[in-house]
């Protein structure tokens, strides 16, 4: 175990004030928004069918949320068609606020406000990374520029909600926030309630998750405090938390950031979510009733609950889980036994009514419990980088980025149309079937190379619908001249806009090329093609064919 390798990655506030430290306990219980059908969906390994959001959606408004984030409508068509039935079917109360979450990415943005066409109440959740990490590392861009894609995406998302039909509130999120400077999250918040100017009627949700735990609890309720007395329009803003579980803290990091001045918490019911899960929404609320606070939140009927939710999301609820656990009331130790049966015979016969009984917190029946008695996996949600990544570590493709997107979005649609997870030789599968050498309509026969002076010069016989025909064509190199060959045969007009490839290393002596090739089409259309051979070029002529196949394939 090498520490040297870690440093703190998270920033103080300047001057912190710790004004938190000096709060007994949480006065009030805070805006619940539940996420259960957006962060925890996608981390289930398989996420949830319309019918089972339908049925934990209703649970959720049973419980009492008013606030339900019910996905992220432009990712996945399930997730679209939920919003769809939910407003069409008029199921959204009047008191209840669906939420919708999106990048700051225009096509994505102008495709969350269609799904939310006529919604009675939503809140548009747009965000974008600001940490370091993500600035340096992945998008390579400054703080500007970084900053400017939030004020981009404000400004879109104000601007279509005056356009489309519908009631809607703005909620902005720096992702990452706990490994962004706080000064600089701080600009970035205020540059985007500058555009959206929030109001005593028209609030603004400033939500600041810790994406990843990086520290001690009492530093994310520094930040948060920061934050509560730097920005602005303060009074018009409600501060919201979206706790991560990392080091196992984030109820923790809640509470002590509900002390320094946060309004609201999103979070999972039994701390689902990516990763170590979010935040417990159960544990947050349970905590609060047992020091005699009303969460505003019914968990009259625990054991339904759980059984919804594990029927719902395949998970189980562990035996240990705070308050919903098989085992949380009960005492294996002898003594802790005898403890707890005093305890009761006393609370009995002085015919109490507060609750203060050895070892058990609060009272089992108020939740309808008697006294008697868990590297990348492939699903709907998955994203280009994970799937390359398991093709290329597994049977070693390295697909260009534009088409590792591509495939991206077949394998999605076949999980989400089969509703099943995928092994990786499904993504194989599904691969070679898309993309390596189709053979309808034209199929390549002969091929042979000749270098001239004038460049490379092909012989090639081209097979249609059992027609072989023979063509010698010039091209500044191999590729070059086989595409002017296939363009002639056929009389399709195409760019080649996309090759790559690379050698594989087989199991015998020999190695052999995998080529990768991108069409683009006169249509605006992209068609992708794949090509083995222990032949370089025959390689790159085969992944051409059945880039050109694939614009013709049903």
């Amino acid at each position: 175990m090498d520490v040297t390798k870690y440093e703190r990655g998270y920033y103080m506030p300047p001057k912190p004030t710790y004004r938190w430290a000096s709060k007994e306990y949480i006065e009030k219980a805070p805006d619940w928004c539940s996420v259960d059908l957006r962060d925890g969906n996608q981390s289930l390994v398989i996420p949830m069918s319309l019918e089972e959001k339908l049925e934990f959606y209703r649970m959720l408004l049973r419980v009492g949320f008013k606030e339900i984030e019910v996905g992220f409508p432009a990712a996945s068509e399930t997730e679209y068609r939920f919003l769809r039935t939910l407003i069409e079917n008029r199921m959204i109360p009047d008191d209840v606020s669906v939420q919708v979450l999106t990048q700051c990415r225009e096509h994505i943005i102008r495709k969350t406000f269609e799904a939310c066409k006529g919604a009675p109440n939503a809140i548009i959740h747009f965000y974008n990374s600001v940490s370091v990490a993500q600035r340096e590392q992945v998008f390579k861009k400054s703080r500007d520029e970084i900053k400017q894609i939030a004020v981009e995406g404000a400004k879109l998302v104000k601007k279509l909600a005056s356009e489309y039909e519908g009631n809607f509130r703005f909620e902005y999120s720096p992702e990452s926030f706990t490994g962004t400077e706080p000064e600089y999250a701080l600009e970035v918040c205020n540059a985007v309630l500058d555009v959206l100017q929030p109001t005593p009627d028209n609030k603004v949700i400033i939500n600041l998750p810790v994406t990843v735990e990086m520290s001690l609890p009492h530093v994310y309720a520094t930040q948060v405090e920061y934050m509560n007395d730097n920005l602005k329009y303060r009074e018009n803003v409600i501060i919201s938390l979206h706790p991560h579980n990392d080091r196992g803290t984030g109820v923790a990091d809640t509470e002590l950031a509900l002390l320094a001045g946060a309004d609201r918490v999103e979070g999972t019911l039994f701390g689902n979510g990516e990763r170590t899960g979010n935040v417990d929404v159960i544990t947050l609320a349970m905590n609060m009733y047992s020091h005699g606070i009303d969460p505003k939140l019914d968990f009259t009927d625990m054991p339904t609950i759980a059984e919804t939710y594990e029927k719902c999301t395949r998970m189980h609820v562990y035996e240990r889980s705070p308050y919903a656990g098989a085992l949380v009331f009960a005492a294996f130790s002898g003594s802790h036994q005898d403890a707890i049966a005093k305890g009761m015979k006393w609370r009995s016969d002085k015919e109490l009514h507060k609750w203060n009984v050895p070892y058990i917190p609060i009272d089992p029946k108020d939740i309808s419990r008697t006294y008697d008695a868990d590297v990348i996996r492939v699903n709907s949600q998955s994203g280009k980088g994970g799937i390359g990544y398991l093709l290329e570590q597994t049977y070693g493709y390295a697909l260009p980025a534009a088409m590792r997107e591509h495939l991206s979005y077949l394998c999605k649609d076949v999980s989400d149309r089969e509703h099943r997870e995928l092994k990786v030789s499904d993504v194989l599968e599904i691969f070679k079937s898309s993309y390596f050498y189709n053979v309808a309509p034209i199929q390549l026969r002969h091929l042979r190379f000749n270098q001239t002076d004038n460049g490379v010069e092909t012989q090639i016989t081209f097979v249609r619908d059992g027609e072989r025909k023979e063509f010698i064509f010039q091209g500044n190199g191999s590729l070059d001249a086989v595409s002017n060959a296939l363009e002639a045969f056929t009389g399709e007009k195409y760019t080649l806009s996309v090759f790559s490839q690379h050698s594989m290393e087989n199991s015998g002596s020999e190695s052999s090329a995998t080529s990768y090739i991108g069409l683009e089409w006169q249509d605006g259309t992209k068609t992708w093609g794949a090509g083995t051979h222990t032949d370089i070029i025959r390689s790159s002529a085969e992944a051409l064919i059945s880039a050109f196949n694939n614009k013709f394939r049903d």
